[in-house]
């Protein structure tokens, strides 16, 4: 064959089929596909940030897998070394688990690292439920994600300012997109810096927000040191003792003792308060009293039978 043959072969011509082909049916063809994948091919998303947990929510979800099926596919990525990675659906995958359900519906796209993080991240703050340290670590995935599809810096700019087309700082498009100011936005990443006991109490409840932003300028030493007080000595801090720790911290000048000092003061709202709901009591007292003279009269009685018990004990002795 010579090569004017050769290349005459390797022209394929279009069928009349293709000549008569609608845009509709070739974007038909395009579409993604749903497929049942077995769940033993799917890892979970690479530090995913959201916690998924085997707790009542999770447990009604698994119930309804088992009765229904899985409604929604996930979504997932094809890995280089073979499988699926989860991007979207892990607890519809965990659900499936405790249902002993063996595959999932999926809908297979091709994504690279920084549209799987995104569309990741965005999928799982629609949760009602979100901790702070699953804010912290998602918006700061993504601000990185977003910054790098802003484009690299320069290596005669090192600094990643990661702005879009129109000048705005990725920091600002989340910030818009999440419905947070961007001092809000920073202040949830520097949860990221806590140490895990502490961040821990912060999604518990038991150290503030604006506190706990605060105690994340301290070095990895200092809030050790810091945690230790707070068990030792069943108390947190308070915003005013945490910005005069970070201070210290940045004069060089905090360490455990200075920390035990700071910690053990007295504070106004760690005085310890009884509270007894007035309807409690109003069946007690006529009805035009007022708490004042509720609180008065209980206060007489109180000291009424402090005063007996006090004669019952010396006449003991």
């Amino acid at each position: 064959m010579t090569a004017k043959e050769d290349r005459r072969a390797s022209i394929k011509l279009t069928t009349v089929d293709d000549l008569f082909t609608t845009e509709e049916d070739r974007k038909g063809q395009q579409k993604e596909q749903i497929k049942d994948i077995p769940l033993s091919d799917i890892s979970d998303f690479l530090d995913h940030p959201f916690k998924v947990k085997a707790d009542d929510a999770m447990l009604e979800m698994a119930e309804s897998v088992k009765q229904y099926g899985v409604l929604v596919p996930v979504l997932v990525r094809p890995k280089t070394d073979g499988g699926f990675e989860m991007v979207a659906g892990h607890r519809r995958k965990k659900a499936s688990e405790l249902a002993g359900i063996e595959s999932i519906p999926c809908i297979v796209r091709e994504l690279d690292d920084d549209q799987a993080t995104i569309i990741m991240v965005d999928s799982n703050l629609q949760r009602e439920h979100v901790s702070p340290s699953e804010k912290a670590f998602a918006y700061r995935m993504k601000l990185n994600a977003m910054k790098r599809q802003a484009g690299r810096p320069s290596k005669e700019n090192a600094a990643q300012v990661g702005q879009d087309i129109n000048g705005k700082y990725s920091v600002e498009i989340l910030a818009e997109q999440v419905g947070e100011s961007r001092n809000q936005i920073k202040r949830f990443i520097r949860l990221t810096e806590l140490i895990p006991p502490i961040l821990e109490m912060v999604d518990d409840k038991q150290i503030a927000f604006s506190p706990a932003v605060e105690i994340s300028y301290l070095a990895e030493k200092e809030q050790q040191a810091l945690l230790e007080t707070i068990q030792a000595e069943d108390c947190t801090p308070s915003l005013a003792q945490a910005q005069r720790m970070k201070k210290l911290s940045q004069d060089g000048k905090l360490n455990g003792d200075v920390i035990l000092g700071i910690m053990t003061e007295e504070k106004p709202n760690q005085k310890e308060k009884l509270t007894i709901p007035k309807d409690r009591l109003s069946r007690f007292f006529p009805q035009d009293y007022s708490a004042l003279q509720m609180e008065e009269v209980i206060m007489q009685l109180v000291e009424t039978w402090y005063r007996r018990k006090q004669r019952e004990r010396d006449h003991e002795r």
